[in-house]
């Protein structure tokens, strides 16, 4: 499954396009089996809090995370949060992707979605 949180659509404009099992982060959701986590990039580089709070209940499952964001605000905040979470959870980054990003993008979320998520149920 992968767990999302979208503030101006783009992610779940790229949820829409992977065809995969996900849920959208709600205030308090607590997921009980392997995800990968889908979050925007706020401000200027920051972490959303909602994906704060459901990090704090549900980071043991987490098995990658994939961030979008805008590089015309800058490399050093493109996609930050992929970088504070993979760092402070010790979770691997699967992709950062420019805005809706492109089919190469989709094909890679997949993969890995397939062979670390799908493997996880075996």
């Amino acid at each position: 499954m992968i767990a999302f949180a979208s503030r101006t659509g783009n992610v779940r404009y790229i949820i829409s396009k992977l065809g995969l099992p996900n849920i959208e982060i709600s205030q308090g959701l607590v997921v009980n089996q392997p995800f990968l986590l889908f979050t925007y990039t706020d401000g200027l580089g920051q972490t959303p809090n909602i994906v704060e709070q459901f990090l704090l209940h549900n980071s043991q499952l987490c098995k990658g995370v994939i961030a979008s964001g805008n590089s015309n605000f800058g490399q050093a905040v493109f996609c930050k949060p992929a970088n504070t979470i993979s760092e402070k959870y010790n979770i691997p980054i699967v992709r950062k992707i420019e805005l809706r990003g492109f089919q190469s993008d989709y094909d890679a979320i997949i993969e890995f979605y397939n062979k670390v998520i799908g493997l996880v149920g075996v």
